[in-house]
């Protein structure tokens, strides 16, 4: 298995021991390092236990044949462009089985038309996650509500929708909601 584990380490800026203090139950930078390299092998647990400790998800760290990565060819910062000190890549997004999608056709607060928001459901124990996030919420007959999650008070939720001068929402009890977790956007 051919993983990506160095890649997406350093392009999140932390060492080999930074990970390795990072991972439940810690392990050690030389661990990390043999894995990364492929000197031991990395079995599911690893990856899980490492993606943890990235905060990406395992599949973000494997390289399959079918799905190529991207190569980085220039860094942009405050400084402007230039080419990266060390070759690196991007790995394309994956959809998971709890992930919907929302499709902007016309522009409305921070969001232009063309824009896909892509947005992970989560269970009602997960609705403090998404406290200060963008959330669909569903409504009845069908109907959705799409805004700020502002607040929470024990079964109601406080939603901000998008656009000036819009005024609070408040739902109670939805089965789910869904946080925007990635924006596609076509330039």
């Amino acid at each position: 298995m051919i993983t990506a584990i160095r890649e997406v380490r350093r392009a999140k800026g932390m060492t080999l021991d930074d990970v390795a203090r990072a991972c439940v139950p810690p392990t050690t930078a030389q661990t990390i390092g043999r894995l990364e390299t492929g000197t031991r092998t990395v079995s599911v647990g690893w990856l899980n236990r490492i993606a943890d400790a990235l905060g990406v998800r395992a599949a973000d760290l494997v390289r399959l044949p079918d799905r190529p990565d991207i190569p980085v060819a220039a860094v942009l910062d405050a400084n402007g462009v230039q080419a990266p000190r060390q070759a690196a890549t991007i790995a394309p997004p994956v959809a998971s089985s709890d992930h919907i999608a929302i499709r902007v056709v016309a522009g409305i607060g921070d969001y232009r038309a063309g824009d896909e928001i892509w947005c992970e459901r989560l269970p009602p124990e997960g609705f403090a996650r998404a406290l200060n996030r963008d959330v669909l919420v569903p409504r009845p007959a069908g109907r959705y509500l799409f805004g700020r999650l502002i607040g929470r008070e024990e079964s109601k939720l406080h939603l901000l929708p998008l656009g000036a001068g819009a005024r609070q929402q408040i739902v109670t009890d939805p089965p789910w909601i869904a946080t925007a977790v990635r924006l596609v956007r076509p330039l």
